[in-house]
């Protein structure tokens, strides 16, 4: 039985955050690879003039990332099911024990904030990206 592109992106849209995360990770231990975007490494030597380009575009979609819980544990889950509408509370337990964890991307640097605020609120460690 032979599966589409397009049927597997479908199903992909129907997981959560936490089941992506974990299929990733399965996926690199698999195929021994690493998902994370290459580096490139340069070494030492004279200083190369660059030419000056356009100036590089403002970043207009920033995400929202739990580093450390913190000891109200059960007031942060609240709070991220807050944010996160939608996501259920095994969902949302499993992002916050997981931590350091992508909480909401593609939001304005406004919402960002405003999300980091409550949860700094309540003893969490938060940043954006």
């Amino acid at each position: 039985m032979s599966v589409s592109k397009e049927e597997v992106i479908e199903f992909l849209k129907n997981m959560s955050v936490i089941e992506l995360s974990g299929l990733v990770k399965e996926l690199e231990e698999i195929f021994g690879v690493s998902a994370a975007a290459p580096v490139a490494v340069s070494a030492a030597g004279p200083a190369v003039a660059v030419e000056a380009g356009p100036p590089p575009e403002e970043q207009t979609e920033f995400t929202l990332v739990l580093t450390e819980v913190g000891p109200q544990k059960i007031n942060i889950i609240k709070e991220v099911r807050a944010i996160v509408p939608g996501l259920g509370l095994k969902e949302a337990k499993e992002l916050v024990e997981g931590a350091p964890q992508n909480v909401k991307e593609g939001i304005t640097k406004e919402e960002a904030e405003k999300f980091k605020k409550q949860l700094e609120a309540l003893g969490a460690k938060v940043e954006i990206k």
